[in-house]
């Protein structure tokens, strides 16, 4: 059993700030809502969720599943606009904080990929997404996703 994502379990109002062209230099940022919604599975070892963006017209769902003989979480992400499963990011927590990290592809540039969850408490938590071009020198943070518990 791993405890580590439980404080997700349950339905979340999530305030999105998307930049709207990473790796660009530019500053200007998208904000727009999402409901998710969190379930637990295999005895902690597993989570899933779905979160809506009612302003953008689609869903998205993230599969998370803890591999106990690396001690680490694979996370993966699908959209209902593509409807394929991303490249996953592997990581832990580490003192109340999970760091995860992948290959991806921005627009034909090949990024290394960092998700992190911080500020976590039973009302509120962030997660966050940043690109490295560089060889993880530097990272440029593109999406952010502030989480408050639903009633």
């Amino acid at each position: 059993m791993n405890s580590d994502f439980d404080f997700l379990h349950g339905t979340w109002d999530v305030v999105n700030r998307r930049l709207v062209k990473p790796l660009t230099g530019s500053t200007e940022w998208d904000e727009f809502p999402a409901i998710s919604t969190c379930h637990g599975f295999f005895n902690g070892a597993g989570i899933f969720d779905e979160m809506v963006f009612p302003t953008k017209g689609f869903s998205g769902m993230t599969l998370r599943v803890f591999d106990p003989e690396r001690e680490q979480w694979g996370i993966y992400w699908v959209d209902s606009r593509l409807g394929t499963l991303q490249a996953p990011v592997f990581g832990r927590f580490t003192d109340g904080r999970g760091e995860f990290y992948g290959d991806e592809t921005h627009e034909g540039t090949p990024v290394r990929m960092r998700y992190v969850w911080s500020e976590i408490t039973p009302t509120t938590a962030l997660w966050e997404q940043a690109f490295s071009a560089d060889g993880e020198k530097t990272w440029e943070t593109n999406w952010t996703m502030a989480h408050t518990r639903r009633g």
